[in-house]
């Protein structure tokens, strides 16, 4: 084993046996055996010492660093505070009707099916109306007979009425011939009823399209007998639709008539329709404790297809005012219900007690306890203590 040997100087008089100790310890662990002298002085061992002591001091911020509790930070921002809510929902048709027939008949003929885009008033079905047109055949005639009364009944009072002015016929047989009138011409009225009546029944054996619109559904087949009231047919008009979202009940008092609102339909990714409010619907789902808002969607292409969901986002902003905001992330709320939050100054956490404002969707509003340059802790804030050693790292 090699051995060296140490020259004291006489000032070297105070060092102590730790001293050597360490010395000792420095040209062992310090510096590979080859590269030392087999005489060691005072002179190396102290520059042996102070290189230790740099190193030692070195490690030790090392370690502090290590301990140092990684946070992430932000800065606030003095900005307008902007507050959107964002609701989903189902498109729904702005009118949808099961059609059915007025009377009871055999299809005859089937003019549409399942997917046909019709008119108002276009024909969807017909039912067999041979009897129908029978009948008012018959009415019609009777309608004619009863006019030909009438028209003889008047012929009659008018001949009466020539005759009494020259006292060939007696006041009482005018009389007579008036009443007979009347009595003809009320027989004609009911005759002309009963004939627009059967007209009518024989137009309803004719099923028409009552709005514009797509066939959804088609409920019978020619030959199949149907009774009055059974649906046939489903309709859904396709040219404007409604959005229905369900607001939270601490939300809802917030939005209005003339609130904005912006549509995204989800089969039309990236586009952004505008929407108008429509109706807001006083009345809670006792369940969900929500309240409905109907939104109608300005779509001039006609490209939304009810059934299919979107999101609605609701501008709630009040007023063009700045405020220093915050992330809800940097807030701490106490169990007296006050907020802190947290700052870094000089690589130490400060807590700091704050008193908040309005909430938005672009941050909380800081009142007081906060200045606009500092730095605000929003990760690692959670078992955060005052005055600890933090280190920043991105978020």
């Amino acid at each position: 084993m090699r051995r060296f040997v140490v020259h004291i100087s006489p000032f070297t008089s105070s060092l102590t046996f730790p001293l050597l100790q360490t010395l000792s310890r420095l040209r062992q662990y310090l510096l590979p055996r080859h590269f030392l002298p087999k005489t060691y002085s005072i002179k190396t061992g102290m520059a042996q010492i102070g290189l230790a002591t740099g190193l030692m001091l070195m490690m030790s911020v090392l370690q502090a660093q290590e301990d140092a509790m990684p946070v992430s930070v932000v800065t606030p921002q003095q900005a307008v505070p902007i507050d959107r809510l964002r609701l989903s929902g189902n498109l729904v048709a702005v009118q949808r009707a099961s059609l059915s027939a007025q009377v009871d008949g055999l299809v005859e003929t089937m003019s549409v099916d399942v997917g046909a885009l019709v008119k108002t008033g276009d024909q969807l079905l017909s039912l067999d109306s041979a009897l129908g047109k029978h009948l008012l055949n018959q009415l019609r005639a009777s309608m004619a007979a009863a006019k030909a009364t009438r028209d003889e009944n008047r012929r009659l009072v008018k001949e009466a009425e020539r005759l009494i002015q020259d006292n060939h016929l007696a006041q009482n047989e005018l009389a007579l011939r008036q009443a007979a009138l009347a009595e003809s011409e009320a027989l004609l009225q009911v005759a002309q009823a009963e004939l627009a009546g059967q007209q009518q029944q024989l137009n309803w054996h004719q099923l028409t399209a009552p709005f514009d619109g797509v066939v959804s559904g088609k409920l019978t087949e020619v030959g199949e007998w149907v009774s009055r009231g059974t649906p046939v047919f489903e309709l859904v008009a396709t040219g404007q639709v409604y959005l229905d979202v369900n607001a939270p009940q601490e939300r809802f008092a917030e939005i209005n008539l003339q609130t904005q609102v912006q549509v995204q339909p989800d089969a039309l990714p990236g586009q952004i329709l505008k929407g108008r409010i429509e109706a807001l619907v006083p009345v809670s789902d006792s369940g969900s404790r929500t309240f409905r808002v109907r939104i109608v969607v300005t779509d001039p292409q006609q490209r939304l297809f009810p059934g299919t969901s979107a999101s609605a986002t609701f501008d709630l902003s009040r007023g063009e005012n700045t405020a220093l905001l915050v992330p809800r992330d940097a807030l701490l709320r106490s169990p007296d219900g006050r907020f802190a939050l947290f700052t870094v100054t000089d690589g130490k956490a400060q807590r700091r007690s704050v008193e908040i404002g309005q909430q938005s969707s672009s941050g909380v509003e800081i009142l007081t306890g906060l200045q606009p340059n500092e730095p605000v802790v929003v990760r690692g804030n959670e078992v955060l203590r005052d005055q600890q050693m933090v280190r920043i790292v991105e978020s």
